[in-house]
Parts: C-alpha cells; structure tokens; sequence
C-alpha cells in the first residue's frame, strides 16, 4: 500500500532522517516510537508533502508520489493529522467537518455518509457542532482534528501523537474510535511515544536520531 525507500530529508543543511525505509500493508496499523526529535513528526509530514526537504522513493498504491504536491496526496486517499491540530479556529466544528468534506478522496461515500460516520465514532461532538473550534479543550480539538481528516475519507492515516497530552477520557475515545477505523480496514502509520496503540499494532518501529531501528 505505502512504501518509503532511501527517505532522507533536511532542514537546512541539518539533516534530520537518513536513509528510512518502511511500509504499511492493506488495513495495517503500524505504531513508529522514538523520543522527542528522534524524527517522527519530520517522517510523517515528509510522506504528506509538508515537510523538509526530502530525497527518496515514496509509493502509494504502486505509484511514485514524491514529487507530488501534498494536497495531490490527500486527493489520492493519505491523511495526515498533526501534533498541533491545525484548525480553522475561528470556524465551528461543522464548518471545519464540511470544508474538509470538499476535498474528499472517497468515492464510495457522500460526505453525509462520511459525517454520520464521523458523528458515530465521536459522538463527543454532536453537542459541538455550533461551537466555535477555538472554544475546545485540547482533547477536543484533537478529535475535531481526526474528525475532519475523515471527512476527506483517507485510506491510510497518518497519525503524529494522536493521544498526547489529552484527558485521559479523551484518550479512552480517540483510542476506541482509531481502533474501531483499524477493524474497518484503514490502515495507520501512527508516531507516539505513550504506547497506547502499540500494544495493538502488527508492528512496532523505532526511530532513533532520524534512523530507523530494526526490520521496516
């Protein structure tokens, strides 16, 4: 589904991954750990297109995708959430769920069918909906923020620390919710540090100094 071969990428002249390979199969879960600037966030906005700049092989569904733009990927089904959420802060909840609906990949789902699914796995949100995203804990804003990536029905997920520094109740939802999207089929790439889906993941990969550590 997603290979990355020979992924290196810089900030500058500082490089900050060398040589990454790795893969992730049809409806794999695969958790990447490592501490903080070990290069998790670098590697997952490098395969979004966001990133640093970045030389190396990377193939989505038998297609070389490096030299594509990032929204060229989301179109072709990778989703991407990031540490920091980046919302429309001063949109409601349903008016960031819709924007993101406008640029869905799926072609087996309307975007109502995506958001009843969005309101089933977060039913959080339902008393939300008119309120401003600004207005949310950060719990929250990271369930609007997965929420949203959603509504563009993604294939493969890129998660950077989904459940990081949230209440623990918050934790036990958008843990239960990427679990049940798992059971689904979609696969994940997921970078965390706290072990809570790594202990349901296929594989465990850990990056080390922008190396990659063990079988990819």
């Amino acid at each position: 589904m997603l290979t990355v071969e020979g992924l290196n990428a810089w900030y500058g002249q500082a490089q900050a991954l060398f040589d990454v390979s790795l893969s992730v199969g049809e409806g794999e879960l695969v958790v990447i750990q490592g501490l903080n600037g070990a290069g998790k966030s670098t590697l997952l906005q490098s395969l979004i297109g966001i990133g640093p700049r970045a030389q190396g092989r990377i193939t989505w569904q038998n297609q070389p995708i490096q030299t594509w733009p990032a929204h060229r990927r989301a179109r072709a089904g990778l989703g991407f959430v990031a540490e920091d959420r980046r919302l429309f802060t001063a949109l409601s909840v349903k008016e960031n769920l819709w924007i993101a609906a406008s640029s869905g990949s799926s072609a087996q789902a309307t975007p109502a069918q995506r958001f009843d699914r969005v309101m089933a796995l977060f039913p959080q949100l339902h008393t939300m909906l008119q309120r401003p995203a600004s207005q949310m804990s950060g719990g929250e804003q990271q369930m609007l923020a997965l929420a949203r990536t959603l509504m563009t029905g993604p294939r493969l997920l890129l998660l950077d620390e989904p459940c990081e520094g949230i209440a623990p109740v918050l934790v036990a939802a958008m843990r239960d919710a990427l679990l049940q999207l798992a059971r689904e089929g979609v696969a994940m790439l997921v970078a965390e540090q706290n072990n809570i889906l790594a202990r349901h993941a296929q594989r465990v990969l850990v990056l080390t100094s922008g190396r990659m550590d063990g079988a990819a």
